[in-house]
């Protein structure tokens, strides 16, 4: 059984489209509660696509339940004023984390990049307008991002982010625990001291893994992708398998010594839950 203590829990939601979709976030966010995470984040659209949802959904969590929120903030195609107007409206809202990232451009996007080319730039200007009031939370790739020109430039980008001001780190998600080791031991030889959260992405449907991990460059092992591929015609052998993966993932995870899991909930809560009491992070309902 794992020890909740000093574990940092969180969970990660997207801004709803509609008030269905609102109300069933709300239903979610309340039976996620019980994990007593260190927050929820709410995801950003790439280009700003997302910005007025997200930021609804944001102050909804903050005022309206006993954990703290945190937007995702995305500098591509923003300007300086726009995001000085975001960070101040956050902190009359009470919000004290951002999470600072570079953003995607939107598909067959041709607006300029803006007045912020990467993450630490973004990192640098939220320090340089508002102080310590934010802790700020980037990005990281144990698995590398798909556009760095090398390993070596990846890590360059993540030190540069953690020099600008970040105080931890969350991860894309990955199913190679030591992907995620030879990532820390990397940071380690460049003194880079910050709490690095592995990100966890349940598994629930076949193509839709497949079609998140193909664009965002998460690597689905050929194992793994032959097996769920097989079980494609069965949800529910597919789910127990899956929860089986990501259980023995996480247990490898925080016996090694990670700091905590970043769950990506997909607005869904069984999956979460169901990992988390086999963690002994939640007691078995009765």
């Amino acid at each position: 059984m794992i020890e909740q203590q000093n574990l940092n829990i969180s969970c990660e939601f997207f801004p709803p489209r509609n008030e269905v979709g609102a109300e069933k976030l709300r239903i979610v966010r309340k039976q996620l509660e019980v994990l007593k995470p260190s927050y929820f984040s709410v995801t950003f659209g790439a280009g700003g696509s997302t910005q007025e949802k997200t930021f609804e959904t944001v102050v909804e969590i903050q005022t309206q339940s006993n954990i703290d929120a945190a937007p995702h903030l995305s500098c591509i195609g923003s300007t300086h004023e726009n995001i000085l107007q975001l960070l101040q409206a956050y902190q009359a809202k009470g919000i004290h984390r951002i999470v600072a990232l570079r953003g995607d451009r939107p598909s067959g996007w041709a607006g300029v990049i803006g007045e912020f080319q990467y993450a630490n730039e973004l990192v640098e200007f939220i320090r340089a307008k508002t102080g310590s009031h934010f802790n700020i939370e980037v990005a990281a790739y144990p698995e590398f991002h798909p556009e760095a020109a090398s390993a070596k430039a990846d890590l360059d980008f993540f030190q540069q982010k953690v020099e600008a001001g970040a105080d931890s780190a969350i991860t894309q998600y990955f199913y190679n625990a030591d992907a995620y080791f030879a990532f820390i031991d990397s940071c380690a030889t460049r003194n880079i001291k910050i709490p690095i959260i592995p990100g966890i992405m349940p598994i629930s449907n076949y193509e839709q893994l497949v079609r998140f991990s193909d664009t965002c460059g998460a690597e689905v092992p050929r194992w793994l992708r032959q097996r769920l591929k097989d079980l494609n015609a069965d949800k529910e052998t597919l789910q127990a398998f899956g929860l089986d993966v990501i259980t023995n993932l996480c247990e490898r995870l925080l016996a090694g010594g990670a700091p905590g899991l970043h769950f990506y909930s997909l607005n869904q809560a069984q999956l979460t839950l169901e990992v988390a009491t086999r963690l002994g992070l939640l007691k078995p309902a009765l």
